[in-house]
Parts: structure tokens; C-alpha cells; sequence
């Protein structure tokens, strides 16, 4: 790694290429070509019908990355690169195609978000960016696949981190396509589950949950948490779903998780933590360019846990644990 400024610099600005070739390569499904062994470009070629010294100039530039390697001219997947393969057990495939695709676009515009303030629906007229995705199928189906693959990246640490035996019916707020509820029933199999989400996850979440063989304790319940949370659990999960949101809209889904809980009920929000002087070790600058992703996408923001504690209490719940789970803090808390 250079140590010379200037180099940095270009390395830094141009790391955008990175994201780009790491696209490409998963939308050739060059992953999943590869699975079984190495190949040679030619094969690679014929079976992506990609022009043979373009895709030869990706591989090289996939394996400077540690995507690839190449073994006496053929081609091998790396343990990094395997992430890429959609059958792999924790794939990131789809969060790639994700970023590739649509995120990339939407941080073309951050400069217009940082003068006005504005997300990049707003600046279209639209307030809700959600609303906005909405109106082109194909990028609804992008997004939840990609919130798939991100949910069961922390699932297992969650899993680890947190105890959930005692809990009798937990329901997952804004829980898509049930990646997580599903895998805590499969997990405990005396805890009942409800994904609650808009009805346009309600298909993938009952196709999961038929596909785990858990439809006879796991359902699907369709709503809007900004209207009202339906009273059928002990137990509340939030997962990366109020950092979508400011302040004034966190608290109204916060509210309504309250009135839907029991006395007795508790939350559990998973989020990422903001440090309190993020530096620039992969953590600090993970949440800071969330944070900005926040800025340009839904509106919301990363919060640091004194933040999301004062959030909390002012929704009426009263935080008593705050646990580490991966990249993620999960915070245990009662009703007031």
C-alpha cells in the first residue's frame, strides 16, 4: 500500500472501479461458473457469450482484487469471490447486483443532497424514496433480494449474541421477505413469528417460509408501520429499519411498536452504531458512508448509541441492554 498522498488520493477516488468490476462479474454469474474448478478464458467466454479479450482484461482486474486467481492460464475462485455464487450459504450476490445497479446511481447525486439537504426522491418531487422504487417493479425485487442477503449476513451473530428462548411470538417489523423470522423459527422451534411488512413482500415471505417448512408457526402479516403495528407478539424486532428514517418518523414506528407490545413486551433494535469520532478504520468509515447513503436514500441517518437511546426513551421505552452482534448493536429494551 502507498504511503504518498497524492497516491492515496487517486487510489481512493478511483475505488469506484472496484465496485464496478465486482458487478460485471457478478451479473456474468462468473461465480457460479467457476464453482466447480478452475477454466480458462475461452470456456468463461463461451459460456457468458462475453467478447474473449474484454472478459480476459476483467479477470486480471478481478484478481488484483482477490475476487479470482489464475493458475496456469485458468481461472479459480477465491474464498472472497465465492461471496459472489447466489447458492452460496451466506451469498452477497445480490446485495452486489444492488449496489452495482442502482446505488451507484443514486450516489451520482450526493453533491446535489449536500447543497439543498434533500434525498434524491425529494429532489425528484417524491418524498418518500420508497414510493419512488416502487413505481419500477424490477428495482422492488432488486432491493429485497439485496436486504436478503445483508439480513442473513448478521443473522448468525445476532443468533449468538441474544437469547430469544423465552420469547413466545416475535414479530419481525419491516421484515421483507422473512429472511430473518425464518431463520430464528428454525432456530427455536417453540417461537411462533410474524414478518410484518407492505403487501408487495408478502409473496417471498410465505415462499420462504413454505420453502423452511415452518408455515404452521410463521406468518405474514401486511400492513404500514407508520399507520399501526399489529398486537399479536411478546416480542418486537427492528432490524436496520429506523436508521431509514429521521427523527419524527423513527418515533412514530417506535410508538406504535409500543402501543402493540404487551406490559411486559420488549423491543429489540438491531443497528449499527455511529461512533461517537468515527476515524477511518473500516468501522468508522463503514457507518460514515451509510450515513450518507441514508442522506441521499430514504432520508434517515446513522445514529450513535447515545442517539439511539435518547430515541428510545422518548418513544417510551427504557433501554436495558445493549449487546454486539457483528458490525451490528442490538438493543434489549422494556416498555416505560
Amino acid at each position: 500500500m502507498t504511503t504518498n498522498p497524492p497516491e492515496q488520493l487517486l487510489d481512493l477516488v478511483q475505488s469506484h472501479r472496484v465496485t464496478a468490476v465486482i458487478y460485471v462479474a457478478a451479473s456474468l454469474g462468473l461465480a457460479e461458473l467457476l464453482r466447480d474448478g478452475p477454466r480458462t478464458v475461452d470456456e468463461l467466454a463461451s459460456r457468458t457469450h462475453a467478447d474473449r479479450d474484454a472478459l480476459a482484461r476483467l479477470l486480471v482486474a478481478l484478481s488484483t482484487v482477490g475476487i479470482c486467481s489464475r493458475v496456469e492460464g485458468r481461472y479459480l475462485l477465491n474464498e472472497l469471490g465465492a461471496g459472489l455464487d447466489g447458492a452460496a450459504e451466506r451469498s452477497f450476490k445480490n446485495w452486489v447486483i444492488f449496489e452495482g445497479s442502482m446505488l451507484v446511481r443514486r450516489w451520482d447525486g450526493l453533491l446535489d443532497s449536500i447543497m439543498s439537504g434533500k434525498t434524491a426522491a425529494q429532489l425528484q418531487d417524491v418524498d418518500d424514496n420508497f414510493d419512488l422504487m416502487s413505481r419500477t417493479p424490477e428495482h422492488v425485487r432488486i432491493f429485497n433480494d439485496a436486504m436478503t442477503d445483508l439480513t442473513r449476513l448478521v443473522t448468525h451473530d445476532l443468533l449468538q449474541a441474544y437469547d430469544l428462548s423465552t420469547i413466545s411470538h416475535l414479530m419481525d417489523v419491516g421484515g421483507g421477505s422473512g429472511e430473518l423470522i425464518g431463520a430464528v423459527a428454525r432456530a427455536y422451534s417453540t417461537i411462533r413469528g410474524t414478518a410484518f411488512d407492505l403487501p408487495r413482500c408478502a409473496d417471498a415471505a410465505n415462499q420462504h417460509f413454505r420453502h423452511l417448512g415452518i408455515s404452521d408457526r410463521v406468518d405474514f402479516v401486511a400492513g404500514d408501520f407508520f399507520r399501526a403495528v399489529p398486537a399479536v407478539a411478546d416480542a418486537i424486532i427492528l432490524k436496520s429499519i429506523i436508521h431509514d428514517w429521521d427523527d419524527e418518523r423513527s418515533r412514530i414506528i417506535l410508538g406504535n411498536c409500543r402501543k402493540a407490545l404487551p406490559q411486559k413486551g420488549r423491543l429489540l433494535l438491531v443497528e449499527r452504531a455511529m461512533p461517537e469520532l468515527p476515524g477511518p478504520d473500516d468501522a468508522g468509515r463503514s457507518c460514515a458512508m451509510s450515513d450518507l447513503n441514508m442522506l441521499r436514500g430514504p432520508g434517515g441517518r446513522e445514529r450513535t448509541e447515545r442517539e439511539y437511546y435518547r430515541l428510545l426513551t422518548e418513544s417510551g421505552f427504557r433501554p436495558i441492554a445493549v449487546l454486539r452482534a457483528g458490525r451490528f448493536n442490538l438493543t434489549e429494551s422494556r416498555l416505560c
